[in-house]
């Protein structure tokens, strides 16, 4: 099977409960979420973009030495990513994914990060396999929204809320209050943009 790729690399990790660790980046092409604040909206359209196979990909982590990969979007759960997840899970590289969970996840994974969006609803079955819920403010709403989608995931999932980068300076304050009010959640940055890399 070969699937669109948008872009890969190798970086830090910049959100989230592994913010700071290495990780080689595979960027699938295709979403049908369309958030209109989107810093990756070429993502959405798989034209133009070269399709690779999941052997293709493990060569480039391979070369770049990394232990870890994110897959992500685009929309990556568009796709059935058994066939990856299965060849990188045999090298034993730790493999993540980054979705919106409005599509079934398929695939085995170490790690599943689920950030809900309003513009297409998650399924309510995928919720329960959030390791992590990333829920994106954009405004004041969204903290309410964000505890009706945390009821619906484990007792174990870590849950982070992440200020738009656009609106960051209004909503991070908002959003450390709120933490200090309801320590189950966490502060979640977007860590990379402040160091400039990818």
């Amino acid at each position: 099977m070969k699937y669109p790729v948008m872009e890969h690399f190798y970086t830090v990790q910049g959100e989230g409960a592994y913010t700071g660790f290495a990780a080689y980046f595979i960027r699938l092409a295709g979403c049908d979420v369309g958030c209109v604040w989107c810093d990756v909206k070429e993502s959405w359209h798989t034209d133009g973009y070269p399709q690779h196979t999941a052997a293709e990909m493990l060569e480039w982590v391979r070369n770049s030495g990394a232990d870890r990969v994110v897959i992500t979007g685009g929309e990556p759960a568009m796709y059935d990513l058994n066939s990856i997840c299965e060849l990188f899970n045999h090298e034993g590289i730790f493999v993540h994914i980054e979705t919106s969970a409005a599509h079934l996840i398929r695939g085995k994974f170490h790690w599943i990060t689920i950030s809900p969006k309003k513009f297409k609803s998650p399924l309510k079955s995928e919720m329960p396999k959030a390791n992590e819920l990333k829920i994106i403010v954009f405004n004041k709403s969204d903290f309410e929204w964000a505890e009706k989608w945390a009821e619906s995931c484990d007792a174990n999932c870590r849950k982070y809320l992440q200020p738009e980068w656009e609106k960051r300076e209004e909503m991070t304050p908002l959003i450390v209050e709120y933490v200090k009010k309801n320590p189950h959640w966490h502060v979640s940055l977007q860590t990379h943009k402040y160091m400039g890399i990818p």
